[in-house]
C-alpha cells in the first residue's frame, strides 16, 4: 500500500465535516475522527507498520497518551518490539496511583505517541509529566499532524514531531 493509498483510506474512514470544537477551544469545520481508524484492526495495523520506521534510533519505551494514543501505541509496539507505557492525563487516585502505567520510564529514552496533533497542547503537558518522572523525551510521533502549530509548540519545548500523515497528505488524497 502506498502512502497516498493509506492517506486516502484514513481520510475516507475518519474525515467529518460540520462544526467541531477542538481541544484547544478553536472551532473547526473539519474533524478527523481518529477512533474510526483506531477501531479498524487492519487499518490500524497498517498505520502502525508504517509508523514503526519513524521511531527514532535509541528509543527504549513507547508512551501512548490517554485516550487515543493508547490504541496506536499498542499496535505500534507489536511492530517495534518495544515496551509500552500508558500515560494518563492525571494520575489515578487509587491502586498504584501512577501517571504512567506499564513500562518504567525513569532514566529511559521515551517516544511519546499520539493519534492526532493539532496545537500540541496535550503532548507538551504529558511530556512535562514524563520528564518529571525521569524520562528522557525529545521526540513525539503521531498518525496525523493537522499542521496547525503543534510541531512549532513542541519544538519550543525541545520535542521534534514526526508524523505518518499530515493535513496536506490527507487533502491531497481527496
Amino acid at each position: 500500500m502506498t502512502d497516498s493509498d493509506l492517506a486516502r483510506q484514513v481520510r475516507a474512514v475518519s474525515r467529518l465535516t460540520g462544526e467541531f470544537t477542538l481541544r484547544s477551544g478553536r472551532i473547526a469545520n473539519e474533524y478527523f475522527d481518529k477512533y474510526q481508524f483506531e477501531a479498524d484492526p487492519e487499518l490500524l495495523d497498517r498505520l502502525a507498520e508504517q509508523m514503526a520506521v519513524l521511531i527514532p534510533e535509541g528509543t527504549e519505551v513507547l508512551a501512548g497518551l490517554e485516550m487515543g494514543g493508547i490504541a496506536v501505541v499498542t499496535a505500534l509496539a507489536r511492530h517495534a518490539k518495544l515496551p509500552t507505557a500508558f500515560v494518563r492525563k492525571q494520575a489515578k487516585q487509587y491502586g498504584t496511583a501512577r501517571l504512567a502505567e506499564g513500562a518504567e520510564v525513569a532514566g529511559r529514552r521515551v517516544l511519546v505517541v499520539e493519534d492526532v496533533v493539532t496545537s500540541g497542547g496535550q503532548v507538551v503537558i504529558s511530556t512535562g509529566d514524563l520528564r518529571r518522572l525521569g524520562a528522557h523525551v525529545d521526540h513525539a510521533l503521531c498518525v496525523i499532524d493537522r499542521q496547525e502549530g503543534g510541531a512549532q509548540a513542541l519544538s519550543a519545548e525541545g520535542i521534534t514531531l514526526r508524523a505518518l500523515l499530515t493535513r496536506a497528505d490527507l487533502d491531497a488524497a481527496a
